[in-house]
């Protein structure tokens, strides 16, 4: 299989972390998301490691979804905050790190994909220094996060261009870009170059991936793989199950070749 799987940690957060581990582990997943880096050492003895990060609550405020890089009075304080992010990722054997737009709060998308740029160009030397990838989540703005900026990928895809570093690329996560624009197998065909990580859940309602759901997550596995593809595909659903590993072990089995 060209991808490997791993789990958000948030969506099963009722868990103790080992427990989560364990079960995982045990599904044949390869990962768990959205860690902080002092929990890694935690999940290593299972054989498995966490693919992406993301900053914790800052008591100013920022770094969140709604107050982020498109606001260059920002920027100073996110400059301090990936400068501590960043080098503990690493150490973790972290790959990626998130980062957001923030909402636009009346904002042009031209004026908000400018100074993201900016902003991002700051911390890009730290993470080419630390050999991380900075991965912008593309949120949806019509349920889960209204008025915010990154919320289409062709928005993150000029953002990307602008920047024109291989240190910056996008977190596609599908339930939200389903829920924005759909056409999820031609826009992965036709951004696979931009997008560093992937997360899935079933729509509408962010729950389970079974067959009660719109989109047919073994065709996007399969789609996602004929591009060659080979990093991680994360499940980050809400479950409902009365069991909520059997929830897990199913996503697992949509998304195993």
């Amino acid at each position: 299989m060209p991808y490997s799987q791993s789990v958000s940690r948030w969506c099963f957060d009722a868990f103790p972390l080992e427990l989560l581990a364990e079960r995982a582990s045990s599904m044949g997943l390869q990962g768990i998301d959205l860690l902080h880096p002092h929990e890694v050492s935690a999940i290593r003895p299972f054989g498995l490691s966490c693919p992406v990060t993301a900053a914790p609550e800052h008591e100013s405020g920022l770094g969140c979804i709604e107050r982020a890089f498109n606001r260059r009075e920002h920027h100073d304080i996110l400059l301090e905050i990936y400068q501590n992010l960043i080098p503990a990722a690493a150490e973790a054997g972290t790959p990626h790190v998130i980062t957001f737009s923030g909402n636009r709060e009346g904002l042009s998308n031209q004026e908000g994909l400018d100074n993201c740029a900016a902003g991002l160009e700051r911390i890009l030397p730290l993470a080419e220094e630390y050999d991380v990838v900075l991965v912008m989540e593309l949120l949806n703005s019509k349920v889960d996060h209204p008025d915010y900026q990154c919320d289409h990928t062709e928005w993150g895809m000029k953002l990307c261009q602008k920047i024109g570093h291989p240190r910056f690329k996008l977190l596609y996560d599908i339930y939200h870009m389903q829920v924005m624009e759909g056409d999820v197998i031609s826009t992965i065909r036709g951004s696979i170059d931009y997008l560093a990580h992937f997360h899935t859940a079933g729509v509408p309602g962010r729950n389970e991936l079974g067959p009660d759901q719109e989109l047919n997550y073994p065709a996007i596995a399969r789609a996602l793989a004929a591009t060659g593809y080979s990093g991680f595909v994360g499940h980050e659903f809400v479950p409902t199950a009365t069991d909520p590993f059997s929830s897990l072990a199913e996503a697992t089995r949509a998304w195993t070749l």
